[in-house]
């Protein structure tokens, strides 16, 4: 389990950028890696992560994606990655959706969905843990929905 473990951790840092011990272990949870923080700490210390102004690095040399970190740091996170670190739940009502997010990440997921500029949405309202989007009619809520459902699940 521990060797599946760190390869999860290097996957997730070659592909993503992961700011914080608590964001690392959410995206492990979603993959079904449920760990403790001293558990977590331990693993940072021995696969010899830094951690610098854009989060968590792999050793020099040690993962896929080496320069990938830096070329996703110049722009905003996607929403994607958002969802993957905030997101709890999300849900149609008439022409919005509700999305949950942990405690303080409604607002970066908001900017992300702003910027993205998905044709489907006209707007977003954030919360401390709630974002609304607004949509101009219910079927394409529907769709927003159901994209931001296929990200909180993947």
């Amino acid at each position: 389990m521990k060797h599946q473990r760190l390869d999860a951790i290097r996957e997730l840092l070659s592909n993503s950028l992961v700011a914080n011990q608590d964001e690392l272990r959410r995206k492990l949870r979603r993959r079904g890696i449920h760990v403790t923080q001293a558990t977590l700490s331990r693993d940072i210390h021995e696969l010899r992560l830094s951690k610098g102004p854009g989060g968590y690095a792999l050793p020099n040399g040690n993962g896929s994606h080496g320069a990938a970190p830096a070329v996703q740091d110049d722009g905003p996170p996607s929403v994607e990655e958002m969802i993957e670190s905030f997101g709890l739940r999300a849900r149609q009502a008439m022409n919005q959706v509700v999305v949950a997010t942990v405690m303080g990440g409604a607002q970066p997921l908001a900017a992300a969905l702003d910027h993205e500029g998905w044709p489907e949405v006209v707007g977003t309202v954030a919360g401390d843990d709630t974002v609304l989007v607004i949509c101009p009619d219910p079927r394409r809520a529907n769709e927003v929905e159901a994209r931001l459902r296929t990200m909180l699940e993947s």
